[in-house]
C-alpha cells in the first residue's frame, strides 16, 4: 500500500475500487467532474440522498462499522468524467474534532492500494479528502485535504452545483423554491455487473456492489501519520531534469515494480517495465486533453548511469513508446536501437549539444525487449513511458527545447511553430484514424523540413495524431490555432451540441442531510 502525504499522488490499478472514508460521524460524497472542474448535472453528485450514479459506476454504501464506502468502478466511468472527488463532511462540530480522519482505496480482493491520513483539519465541516483523476491512459489517486468552512453547500457551489436558498455570499434567500426532482437519464441504466472471482462485501444498507471483499480494519492510530519513505540522495553530478519525468509508477504489489530511482551519477538497478491494465478504449470527451485510446499503458521505466552503455528494458508491450533522455554534460550524444543480433537499427539521437534533452519515438519489437546503445559523456538519465504520457497540444502556447513527441486529440486545427534553433527542424505527423494496429505506427507525413530560425504554420487533420519533432536543436514554441470541434466517429456519440459551454448551475435544496 502507498501511504501518501498531502498533495502526494500515485497510479492505482484500473479496476473497481472501494474508497473507505474513515472517521467517526463522517459522511462521504462523490462529485464526478468534467475537465472544466464542474459537474454536468444533478446526477454527477452521489450522496446519501442519491446513493448511486445513473451509470452505476459510483455508489455510496455503508459498512458494518457505520463508516461510509464509495464503490468506484474505474473501467466504467464515462470518458467525459475527468476526475472523481472523494468528499468527507460532518455535522457534529468540525473536522478537527473527528479522530482518525482518513481515506483509503481498496482493491477488489481487499488489498489496500493507497491511503491518506488527514492531520491538519481545522474549523471546516467539509473537505475534499482525495481525488481519482485520469493520467496517461490510467488513473491516479491524489491526497487533497482541502476544506470548506462553508460546508457542503460551499464545496458543491464551487463545483457547479447551485444550492437553492443561498447566494454566493452565503446569505439565505427568502422563500426558496422547492427542490427539483433529479432528472432521469435518457438512456437505460445498466445494472453493475459482478466482478468474478472476488468475495462479496458484508451486506451494508443499501446493498453493496458485488465483487468486493471488506476492507481491513484501520491499523493506524488516530492522528498518527506513517512517515513517507525518504527520497534517494542524488549521486555526484546529478541534475534536475528540465521537464518532469514520466508519471510515477503504480503501487508495488500489482506486478508493477517501482521504477528505478537515483541520482544521475549512480546507476540504478535495471528493472523490467511491467504492463498495467489500461482503461478501456472509448469515445473521448471534447476538450479532455488526457484522453488517448491508442497503444498500451505500462509502468514507466527509469535508468540512470554514466558514460557509454547498453540499456535493456524487458517486459514491454510491443508498439511505439516515448524515450526521454537527458545528458547534462554532453559532448556527443547518440542513441541507437539494437536488434536481437546486436546490430544497430534506427538512430534516435545524434547530437553535439552541451546539454542534451529530448523525447523521441521508439518501437518495441514483438518479443517485448527494447535494447538501446547509448553514447554519452558523464551522467545521464533515460525514461521509457507509454505513448499516452506524451504532452498534448493545446491552444495555449508551450515552450519546448530539443526533439519531442506531442499528441493532438482535437478536431481540424492549425499548428503554429516558432523555432529558434540554427540547424534542422523536422516535423512528422502520424494519423491514427482507422489504424488499429497498436504494435506499430502508420507511415508518417513529413510536414516540416527546414534549416534555421523560422515561423511555420502547419495544417493538422482531426485527431488522434502523433506529432513528432524528430529534429530540433534549439528552443521552440508551439500552439494550436482555429481548432474545430471533433466530428469523427470516435467522438460523435459523446460530443454535446456545444462542447465548450459551461454546464448551467444545478438548483438543489436539502441535498446534504446526513440521512443517519
Amino acid at each position: 500500500m502507498t501511504t501518501l502525504t498531502k498533495g502526494g499522488n500515485g497510479f492505482v490499478p484500473t479496476v473497481p475500487l472501494r474508497i473507505a472514508v474513515r472517521g467517526r460521524a463522517t459522511d462521504a460524497m462523490a462529485l464526478l467532474l468534467t475537465e472544466r472542474g464542474v459537474v454536468r448535472g444533478d446526477h454527477d453528485v452521489v450522496f446519501h440522498g442519491q446513493p448511486e450514479h445513473p451509470t452505476g459506476a459510483v455508489r455510496l454504501t455503508r459498512a458494518e462499522d457505520g463508516g461510509d464506502w464509495l464503490e468506484i468502478a474505474l473501467p466504467t466511468v464515462e470518458p467525459e468524467v475527468a476526475r472523481v472527488l472523494v468528499v468527507g463532511s460532518t455535522d457534529r462540530g468540525t473536522l478537527r474534532d473527528v479522530p482518525g480522519l482518513a481515506v483509503e482505496a481498496i482493491a477488489p480482493d481487499g488489498t489496500p492500494v493507497a491511503r491518506y491520513d488527514v492531520t491538519d483539519a481545522a474549523g471546516e465541516t467539509a473537505m475534499v479528502l482525495a481525488e481519482l483523476y485520469r493520467r496517461a491512459g490510467g488513473w491516479k489517486f491524489r491526497a487533497v485535504g482541502q476544506g470548506w468552512a462553508e460546508g457542503l453547500e460551499g464545496l458543491a457551489t464551487d463545483h457547479g452545483v447551485h444550492v437553492a436558498g443561498a447566494d454566493p455570499t452565503g446569505t439565505p434567500t427568502p422563500a426558496p423554491a422547492p427542490a427539483r426532482q433529479t432528472p432521469q437519464p435518457d438512456f437505460p441504466v445498466p445494472a453493475p455487473a459482478p466482478v468474478p472471482g472476488f468475495a462479496p462485501a458484508p451486506a451494508p444498507a443499501p446493498a453493496p456492489a458485488p465483487g468486493f471483499a471488506p476492507p481491513p480494519a484501520a491499523v493506524v492510530p488516530p492522528g498518527a501519520v506513517p512517515a513517507p519513505a525518504p527520497a534517494p540522495a542524488p549521486g555526484p553530478g546529478s541534475v534536475t531534469p528540465r521537464y518532469p519525468a514520466a508519471p510515477a509508477p503504480a503501487p508495488v504489489g500489482y506486478g508493477t515494480p517501482a521504477a528505478a530511482q537515483g541520482g544521475y551519477g549512480a546507476p540504478a538497478p535495471a528493472q523490467a517495465a511491467q504492463p498495467v491494465p489500461a482503461a478501456p478504449a472509448g469515445p473521448a470527451a471534447p476538450g479532455q486533453d488526457d484522453v488517448w485510446a491508442y497503444g498500451p499503458v505500462f509502468d514507466p521505466y527509469t535508468e540512470t548511469g554514466r558514460d557509454n552503455d547498453v540499456i535493456t528494458v524487458d517486459g514491454l508491450p510491443p508498439g511505439p513508446v516515448v524515450v526521454q533522455l537527458e545528458v547534462p554534460d554532453a559532448g556527443y550524444t547518440g542513441l541507437t536501437i539494437l536488434d536481437r543480433r546486436n546490430k544497430e537499427g534506427d538512430n534516435l539521437v545524434n547530437s553535439t549539444e552541451d546539454h542534451y534533452f529530448g523525447r523521441v519515438l521508439a518501437t518495441v519489437p514483438g518479443h517485448g525487449t527494447l535494447r538501446l546503445r547509448l553514447e554519452a559523456e558523464g551522467p545521464w538519465r533515460l525514461d521509457v513511458s507509454p505513448l499516452a504520457s506524451a504532452r498534448p497540444l493545446t491552444e495555449r502556447e508551450a515552450e519546448f527545447r530539443g526533439p519531442d513527441v506531442l499528441l493532438h486529440t482535437g478536431g481540424v486545427a492549425d499548428l503554429a511553430i516558432d523555432y529558434r534553433g540554427d540547424d534542422n527542424l523536422i516535423v512528422n505527423v502520424y494519423e491514427l484514424a482507422g489504424h488499429d494496429d497498436h504494435a506499430a505506427l502508420p507511415h508518417d507525413d513529413n510536414v516540416v523540413n527546414e534549416i534555421g530560425k523560422r515561423r511555420e504554420t502547419v495544417p493538422l487533420t482531426e485527431g488522434p495524431l502523433v506529432v513528432q519533432f524528430e529534429m530540433a536543436d534549439g528552443p521552440w514554441r508551439a500552439r494550436l490555432k482555429r481548432v474545430s470541434p471533433r466530428t469523427g466517429p470516435l467522438f460523435a456519440e459523446s460530443a454535446p451540441a456545444n462542447p465548450w459551454q459551461t454546464p448551467a448551475p444545478q438548483d438543489r435544496k436539502g441535498w446534504f442531510s446526513r440521512g443517519r
